[in-house]
């Protein structure tokens, strides 16, 4: 089977670009106001923030990745886990260090690291 080149229809237009762009800028200033202004509970926070992020994946995977278009439902199914499980791993990767680093600390080190800090 020949490889036919793509059409510009298939990879998008300005405005569905611009849209995905708002969207992105929309979600992460709405991910900036829940945190700085603390809106919820830290649980609350941080379930936003994950919810926030998955709307921004999708966001990502159809705005610029053009997922939505793809003649195979299957490989949009496949590459959105595959997203996903990264964005999981990444996440939780991060909070779980943080925990723990906060967790094997004790009062007097932390103290020692702020102190440390403030010369910076």
């Amino acid at each position: 089977m020949p490889h036919t080149p793509h059409t510009h229809s298939e990879h998008g237009n300005l405005h569905s670009y611009q849209l995905g762009f708002v969207l992105s800028i929309g979600l992460t200033i709405a991910a900036f106001y829940i945190v700085t202004n603390h809106l919820f509970s830290t649980n609350g926070i941080i379930a936003s923030i994950f919810g926030l992020a998955v709307v921004q994946l999708v966001v990502q995977l159809v705005f610029f990745l053009h997922l939505d278009k793809e003649s195979k439902p299957r490989m949009n199914l496949m590459a959105f886990l595959f997203a996903l499980m990264v964005v999981l791993i990444i996440v939780g990767g991060s909070l779980w260090v943080m925990y723990h680093m906060n967790y094997t600390m004790t009062p007097s080190e932390m103290n020692n690291y702020m102190v440390g800090q403030e010369g910076l």
